[in-house]
This record gives structure tokens, sequence and C-alpha cells, in this order.
């Protein structure tokens, strides 16, 4: 297939993959009257049976079968799937509480977080302007911190696991729908022991929810599991730079939707912090594409095309 045609769909795929992600927060918000940890059970449970479904649509059990059998990659995966139930549990919780804008601020830290890591564990250099970028960041949130005698907890620590999630995920040979199918599968004796032994709440018997609530919860597997499938096969199809300048759609959109539907403070410390995260953001998403540009016209020069 024409690579054209390939690069067209990777960045459809990343535009749906961000523009779900960016806009869960109203989905998460109908479902305000039901408790995160309840709300994060039918994520995981309602995945599982999404992710069955496709994995035998696909015929790709023997690659599930496959890791099974390595108990060093399943306890990775048990890593991992903790850090991913964390963060998902942890952002249902930071919409439902109004801190939107703690969840907005943590997914615009993450890409720099990643370069940070990426540095530190993965032997990889970072260039002049990401450096600067990842030091205003840090600058940012030291003075929300000496100033205000406040830190960004909610922000820092769903960028921290999810950055960790990723840098696990990256170093690992497991292809993409097999690893999130075992993480959710690691995830399900949990969420199943949870709903078994919590205490009885309005909304715990399914018998007796209204239809509304019912498929809300039970959507949870869908909105949970389709953005991440198309954010993997985005990421076959267009390079890590191409794909980074997508990645800003969705804390956007959780920006947007914080102030100006649910009415969240945007104060003078929050002000400060995002100042310097979206200065950092626009250095180095220009030193991405200056580096993009400069690999391109090197190739150029490298086949021999004038």
């Amino acid at each position: 297939m024409p690579i054209d045609t390939e690069q067209r769909k990777g960045a459809i795929l990343a535009c749906v993959a961000f523009l779900i992600w960016g806009l869960a927060p109203i989905y998460f918000k109908q479902l305000q009257h039901v408790s995160a940890f309840e709300i994060l059970t039918h994520r995981v449970v309602w995945s599982v049976v999404f992710l069955i479904v496709i994995v035998s649509a696909m015929r790709q059990w023997h690659n599930i079968k496959g890791i099974i059998v390595q108990p060093k990659l399943l306890l990775m995966l048990v890593l991992t799937s903790s850090l991913l139930g964390f963060n998902w549990g942890l952002f249902i919780w930071a919409v439902n509480n109004n801190h939107m804008l703690d969840a907005s601020l943590g997914y615009y830290i993450n890409p720099l977080l990643n370069v940070l890591l990426g540095m530190l564990f993965l032997g990889e250099r970072l260039r002049k302007f990401q450096l600067v970028a990842v030091a205003l960041a840090f600058s940012g949130v030291m003075l929300q911190l000496i100033s205000f005698g406040s830190f960004p907890v909610v922000a820092f620590s769903l960028a921290t696991s999810f950055a960790i999630y990723g840098l696990l995920r990256k170093k690992l040979p497991v292809v993409a729908l097999t690893g999130i199918t075992l993480e959710a599968l690691i995830l399900l004796p949990v969420a199943l022991i949870y709903w078994w032994l919590m205490q009885p709440t309005a909304t715990s018997d399914l018998v007796l929810n209204d239809w509304h609530t019912n498929i809300l919860l039970i959507s949870a597997g869908i909105i949970t599991t389709l953005p991440l499938l198309c954010f993997t096969g985005a990421a076959k199809r267009l390079q890590y730079t191409t794909l980074g300048f997508f990645q800003y759609i969705g804390p956007s959109l959780m920006f947007i939707l914080a102030v100006l539907l649910y009415d969240e403070v945007f104060d003078a410390e929050r002000v400060l912090t995002f100042a310097c995260i979206w200065s950092a953001l626009a250095i180095f998403s220009w030193d991405s594409y200056r580096q993009s540009r400069k690999r391109k016209k090197a190739a150029i020069v490298a086949s021999g095309v004038v």
C-alpha cells in the first residue's frame, strides 16, 4: 500500500484516539453518581469482554499463549497492568471530582516526562532545545511549589504513571493487542473480587439500575479500549515526532471542557504552571519538527535525489 495512504490512515487513527481521550470527561461526568472504583471495575470487566471479541475475530490467541508460558514477561505485565489500572482510576476520580484541569496538565506534562525517562533509562540523549523544554516545565512546577506552597499531585501522578507504563511497554517484546488484552485479563480478578466484596451501592446491582446507567457502565469497555487500539494503529503508520503533535489534542480538549463547560477555576497558580508547560511544549514541538525536516533532507541527499 502507498506510503501516503498509510500515513493518512495513521493520521485518522491518531485523531480518533486523541479525540476520544479528550472528550472522555463528558462521558465519565454522566456517571458522577457512581464511585470511581466502581466505574473502574466496569471499565476493566467490559474491556476484557470487548478485547476477547477482537482477539477471537483476529485469531490472535496463539500470541497470548506464547506470553503466558514466559513467567518473566508475565510478571512485567502484572506491573504494567497495575500502572494502567492506577492511571485509569485516578483519571476517573479527577474528572468526577472537578480536577479536570489537573488531568489536562498531567497529559501535557507526559511527553516531556517521556523524553526525560528516555534519557535516564534508554540511553537517549537530549538535544539542546529538548533540555530547555524539560527545564522550563520543571521550573513551572517549582514556581508553583515555592510561590503558592502547592504541588500538582494529581497531574504528576497521572503523567508519571502513564510515562513509566509507556517506558516499560516499550521495552517489552509484546505486540500491542496481546499486551493490552493480557493487562486487562490480569486486572480482571481484582475487579471481580472488588465487585463481589464491595458494600452495596445504589448502582452496584445492574438489574436494579436504569438502562441509561447500565449502557454507560458497559460501554466503558469500548471507551477504554477503542482509543488504545487506534493509538497503536497510528503508532505503526506515523513517525514518533508526527504522532507527538497529535497527542496535544487530548489535554487541549480537556482544558477547554474544564474551563468553559464545567467552570473549573483557572487561577493564578494554574496560569503560571500552564504557561511554563505550554512554552515548554512549544519549544519541544518546534525542535521535533526541525529535526524531522533535517532527517527528511538527509534522506533525500542520501538517495541521490536533487
